[in-house]
């Protein structure tokens, strides 16, 4: 399942193994396509013991012919069920954060300390499972737990000493993003294809590059670097990740639409949650530094 996100695309559902099935469609009357067009397809052959060293053996000794082992297919419960676990494991350590680790002037640098520290592991868990060939539940839930770890803290910092109201402002906008793209998406005002995969991963790959130079600049120059993450520009610049964001969010919304036209096994559902988790991520961070740069400069 190739995920939507700019550094986990492995591989997708298209029948020439492109980009999670553009410009493809699965066969009439099944919901997953033949083995020639579908990646998740179990191979027919005539001996159901073609790859089975022991299958001539088995039957010469009269043992009755077992059955081809098949499993269900993902589903959009599957993939509910399991982002929603997963937002859940992280809104919950995020409040834990928020309620345990206090912020008054004694305690902000090592609270902002175990946050930065969190965020770290949770970057690490991230890239271990996108180069993992299969999805670990316990990596994605582990990277939603630190992950939650430094929201929490970040969160509470700019809600309780920037702008009072902040995080819930943040949580309101990330969420009208991900209904407005979702209604768009199933009424086919956005068109995922590849020009528009293409256009996506070109558009975050500057972005990024952007964002890390910015970095370098502030690490070793001092300041607000470039400044493009901070003043007039830094809110544009944050505009312009949340619609990125909001493209991310659609190329998750046709990951998932092909993994359950093709087939796709139903443990691939967890990679489904860990890209839609990734991306909702990235859109409240871009909202909460919206915020907190419009505060600071009143």
């Amino acid at each position: 399942m190739r995920s939507s996100n700019p550094v986990f695309s492995r591989r997708g559902f298209s029948r020439d193994n492109g980009y999670a099935g553009f410009n493809t469609a699965p066969q009439a009357g099944s919901a997953a396509v033949g083995t020639q067009g579908n990646p998740y397809a179990q191979p027919q052959a005539g001996n159901p013991y073609a790859q089975n060293p022991y299958a001539q053996q088995d039957l010469q000794h009269g043992a009755p012919p077992q059955a081809p082992v098949t499993t269900r297919g993902m589903t959009i419960d599957d993939v509910v069920l399991r982002t929603g676990t997963t937002l859940g494991v992280l809104i919950v350590t995020a409040a834990l954060a928020w309620a345990l680790l206090p912020i008054d002037d004694a305690n902000i640098s090592r609270s902002y300390g175990i946050g930065i520290g969190a965020a770290l592991i949770g970057m690490v868990l991230a890239f271990v499972q996108s180069f993992k060939r299969k999805a670990s539940p316990a990596l994605i839930l582990a990277y939603a737990a630190f992950e939650g770890v430094f929201l929490g803290v970040l969160s509470n910092i700019v809600d309780n000493r920037i702008a009072d109201g902040a995080a819930m402002q943040a949580v309101i906008g990330t969420m009208a993003v991900f209904a407005g793209v979702l209604v768009a998406y199933k009424a086919g005002w956005i068109r995922v294809n590849r020009r528009f995969y293409g256009f996506v991963m070109a558009a975050a790959l500057g972005f990024i590059l952007l964002m890390m130079v910015n970095l370098l600049f502030a690490v070793f120059g001092g300041g607000d670097g470039l400044g493009f993450r901070s003043g007039p520009l830094g809110v544009i610049f944050g505009v312009v990740g949340i619609l990125l964001g909001a493209c991310f969010l659609a190329l998750d919304f046709k990951q998932v639409e092909d993994g359950i036209a093709y087939g796709a096994p139903r443990e691939e559902a967890w990679l489904a949650a860990f890209g839609l988790t990734l991306t909702l991520v990235w859109i409240y961070m871009e909202f909460l530094r919206i915020i907190a740069i419009l505060n600071s400069s009143d």
